[in-house]
């Protein structure tokens, strides 16, 4: 297959560039555009295809002999030559006889063998040396009347097939048109004109240059004076039927085709622009104006790919593990980047800061903030009996101490031992804020070693040790947390300064001031102090049932303000907050939500069912989710808002006449007293301890587990892995990351290349500018420029236009040089009598002359 010189030319040309391509990852980047054959029953269009291949192998016949889209694709390989069709996979065809007989074979097998015609598609792939990755189309020829088995919509069913082709942007189209017909009717010409009014991709083919009517030739057509296309007319001689059942092979067919324009002396002057060689030129310089067209934008790709790698492939090259090959003795230094690596994104995701922030949730040290200050405090008040609870308590361990005697003074001891079982009550709390850092701090753990993956053993020994640390932290924490229960189990300090009791052995009988004083204690509160605010959605005030809607919720010490919105200035309800409870759950939510298939409730009431505000007996309220709905219950539990519980089982405590004991024990007005007092001393030393936790328990944190592992990470990690194993074995790579390596410097290097490549394309290609737009409403306007006229000899192209325009005759030139046009070649057409013998005027430039 070596008819079109052109394209193996080009072969070597995208195939370089190709080949470059590929060996970045960038497959098929040169989309080469596709050709079209279009034109009306026997124009020549499969001979006109089949020259642009170099190969004789499409159906012949009379009539509508393509009655299929035939779909060419031509592939490039370095040996061998075959075809392939879809319909046929897995069977090569090398005699091109052989394909064409199969593809009139596949025709008849959907259309029928009386000249039916498919709009489905007959797929070949050509496989040669010779060719380059292009689609060629071969499309039925246009016809108006219906014969044998066709539908009488053919014309729209073919007008539709080829416009399905053609409209498509990349698609360049070869309008044949055969020049023994009115040019000013060609159906080609109309369907290129409707899909490329610009004429941008439409070139002119003229066929049958030979077969028109003696005195008559085409002349004004190929120099695109009648309807001129922007790229002009091609003139084009094909085999007849007699060459090609004789067997006549493309290459003399072409000879045949050259020695006819050179000596006709119509088409003498247009022989360098003519002919099947040229349209393969043409072509060819299409393909080469498309290749340059895409290269800057690779060029564009390629760089912005090197730029991305550049500091990887840097850091390679200093670790001395460039071209593929490891430098052992960089393996302790490649460690050494590694953990200093981990211990920089410990130290900043704990301290904050960086280059990469977190914007879609807390963690690091933000996290751990949010536990010591918002979660903890609530999980200590969790602890806290209520009041009813509290009291009962109290008043049981007054009737114990005193047993069988009637008590005149409040007893010490019920306070002191009250007090302890409260104390006792915080260390479970503490542990659990030491679980939530110890599992945050872990969390950060994960996502520093998880950035040096591709060292799975010095991910995994790093892992192993620094979890240990941390569990050796966490257990040492844990049992500071618990000497500081007993450190404030062991001594009931009541001289404290904030302690209400004062210095006075006379408490019992000083109820009164003791009451005073706690009034004033209270009073020195901020009753008003802000403890949170943040958006809650809420079903029940003022809205239909069912219905919710967000509101901006304000907490207070002793209150509950909502407002419209976040500015505070429309405040729809201020509810006073105390004896409220609340109990929380998690329920599904039908039909989607506000927040999503689940629905985090939160529900304030009074426990004895009265009204909490308006006409309403509850407040149900929604957070966005779990944490948010955990941040809020804190905060109501530090408010004083404690959570639910249901009633004790009061079976053990009842008498005969079934009143529980409990309730009896305050029909004793001096024993109501007495309890009111040791109540009010246990919430004022309770709030001193509680305090004390909030404070001592996140430093106890602070120093014996955050800053000792900061410092175990920064100084003692290195040397720990040094005692673990061989840094050489440590630093093994993964068998991904070795292959990731290499490819990423196996890529670099394609980039460099490909980037050469396109600079020697470049350099090696010319491309053609654009012709102008013609104006078809004047058929006698001044040709437009060729696609190549440019490679012309100026002076030659001029002479031969200067000359036609004059009119004179023609001499006898039968030694005229190829190439040149002669002086009077379009002034007259000569008479099939020898050169010379006589003139003729031409007939009206509108159209090509046709005798009667």
């Amino acid at each position: 297959m070596s008819g079109n010189v052109g394209m193996e030319a080009l072969i070597p040309i995208v195939n370089k560039v190709q080949d470059a391509f590929t060996q970045v990852g960038m497959n098929s980047v040169i989309d080469l555009p596709q050709i079209a054959v279009v034109g009306g029953q026997s124009a020549g269009k499969s001979s006109v295809l089949e020259n642009c291949v170099g190969k004789d192998f499409l159906p012949r016949g009379s009539g509508i002999v393509t009655r299929r889209p035939l779909i060419l694709q031509l592939n490039y390989v370095e040996k061998g030559e075959w075809g392939e069709f879809l319909h046929a996979k897995g069977k090569k065809f090398t005699d091109f006889d052989e394909i064409r007989r199969e593809i009139e074979a596949e025709t008849d097998r959907m259309t029928g063998s009386n000249k039916g015609i498919s709009d489905i598609p007959i797929n070949l792939r050509v496989f040669s040396p010779h060719v380059l990755n292009l689609t060629l189309i071969d499309l039925p020829g246009i016809t108006k009347v219906p014969i044998g088995d066709q539908p009488p919509d053919i014309e729209f069913q073919i007008r539709g097939m080829i416009m399905q082709f053609i409209s498509k942007p990349s698609c360049l189209i070869l309008a044949v048109t055969p020049a023994n017909s009115d040019l000013a009717n060609s159906d080609a010409l109309k369907l290129a004109k409707e899909v490329d009014p610009e004429g941008i991709r439409t070139i002119g083919v003229l066929t049958k240059l030979d077969l028109m009517d003696d005195g008559t030739d085409a002349k004004e057509i190929l120099d695109n004076k009648v309807l001129p296309l922007r790229r002009g007319y091609i003139g084009v001689v094909n085999r007849s039927q007699r060459d090609i059942e004789g067997k006549k092979d493309i290459k003399q067919a072409q000879a045949a085709e050259r020695k006819y324009f050179l000596s006709h002396p119509a088409y003498r002057h247009l022989a360098e622009r003519a002919g099947t060689a040229f349209l393969q030129k043409t072509l060819n310089q299409q393909l080469t104006n498309h290749i340059r067209e895409v290269l800057p934008s690779l060029r564009s790709k390629l760089e912005q790919q090197l730029t991305s790698m550049e500091s990887e492939v840097k850091e390679f090259k200093n670790l001395g593990m460039s071209g593929g090959r490891e430098d052992k003795s960089a393996k302790p230094r490649m460690m050494m980047q590694m953990v200093n690596r981990v211990t920089h994104d410990f130290e900043e995701m704990i301290e904050g800061g960086g280059n990469h922030v977190d914007t879609t949730s807390l963690s690091g040290g933000a996290k751990i903030n949010t536990i010591f200050h918002f979660r903890f405090p609530g999980y200590l008040n969790e602890g806290r009996l209520d009041e009813k609870e509290l009291r009962k308590e109290i008043g049981f361990a007054i009737r114990n101490i005193h047993g069988v005697r009637s008590g005149l003074f409040t007893p010490d001891a019920a306070f002191e031992m009250t007090v302890k079982r409260q104390i006792e009550t915080l260390a479970p709390p503490s542990m659990k804020c030491i679980q939530q850092v110890s599992t945050e701090l872990h969390e950060v753990i994960m996502k520093c070693i998880d950035k040096i993956k591709n060292y799975p053993r010095l991910q995994a020994e790093i892992d192993n040790l620094v979890s240990g640390y941390l569990r050796e932290c966490e257990t040492h924490c844990r049992e500071q947390i618990q000497q500081l229960v007993e450190v404030e189990l062991s001594y009931i300090n009541t001289n404290h300064d904030d302690f209400i009791g004062f210095n006075s052995t006379a408490k019992d009988e000083s109820v009164k001031d003791v009451q005073n004083a706690g009034s004033e204690s209270q009073q020195q509160k901020d009753v008003s102090k802000l403890i949170k605010k943040g958006w809650l959605s809420t079903t029940n005030v003022g809205l239909t049932k069912g219905l919710s809607r967000e509101y901006w919720f304000v907490l207070y010490t002793d209150a509950l303000a909502w407002f419209k919105d976040e500015s505070e200035r429309d405040q729809k309800y201020y509810l006073t907050i105390d004896g409220v409870k609340m109990k929380s759950s998690e329920e599904e939510e039908e039909g989607g939500g506000l927040f999503g298939h689940r629905k985090f409730k939160i529900q304030l009431f009074h426990p004895n069912a009265r009204y909490l505000f308006r006409e309403y007996r509850e407040l149900t309220l929604y957070a966005k989710d779990e944490d948010d709905m955990e941040d809020w219950r804190a905060s109501f539990l530090r408010a004083g808002i404690y959570t639910h519980r249901s009633q004790m089982d009061m079976e053990d405590l009842e008498d005969e006449d079934h009143k529980p004991k409990f309730e009896r024990l305050f029909e004793d007005p001096q024993l109501e007293r007495q309890v009111e007092v040791i109540r009010t001393y246990v919430n004022s030393y309770m709030a001193i301890v509680r305090k004390t936790f909030k404070d001592i328990v996140p430093k106890h944190i602070m120093c014996l587990m955050v800053n000792k592992m900061k410092v175990f990470i920064e100084i003692e990690l290195m040397p720990s892995l040094y005692g673990a194993g061989n840094p050489a074995e440590l630093m093994e790579e993964s068998e991904d990351e070795v292959r990731r390596r290499q490819e990423l410097l196996g890529m670099y290097d394609a980039c460099k290349d490909a980037l050469k490549t396109i600079s020697e394309v470049t350099a090696k290609t010319s491309s053609t500018p654009l012709p102008a737009p013609v104006h078809s409403n004047n058929h006698h306007s001044a040709p437009s420029p060729n696609m190549n006229a440019s490679r012309m000899p100026k002076s030659d192209s001029a002479h031969s236009l200067s000359q036609s325009q004059r009119s004179r005759p023609p001499p006898d030139l039968p030694n005229r040089p190829t190439g040149r046009s002669a002086p009077n070649a379009g002034a007259t057409r000569p008479a099939p009598a020898p050169p010379g013998g006589g003139s003729r005027r031409p007939p009206p430039p509108s159209r090509p002359a046709r005798p009667n």
